[in-house]
């Protein structure tokens, strides 16, 4: 499960915004909320690009996108 307020946060923290990383991951903003709002899952290459477009440590990652 998607921790998707800590996802935001590390969105906000690096100073994009939500429209700027839909476009890095080649998605739409409407794809891109599906995902984060739970109704589609990303796949293991736009978790991969957001790990460096966001600087994420693996650790982090791991507490974002496989939540319990």
């Amino acid at each position: 499960m998607l921790n998707r307020n800590k996802l935001k946060a590390k969105v906000i923290e690096n100073g994009f915004a939500m429209k700027q990383i839909a476009k890095m991951l080649q998605i739409s903003e409407s794809t891109l909320y599906r995902k984060i709002n739970g109704k589609s899952d990303f796949t293991r290459k736009e978790i991969q690009d957001l790990k460096e477009i966001l600087n994420l440590d693996t650790k982090t990652a791991e507490e974002i996108f496989f939540a319990e």
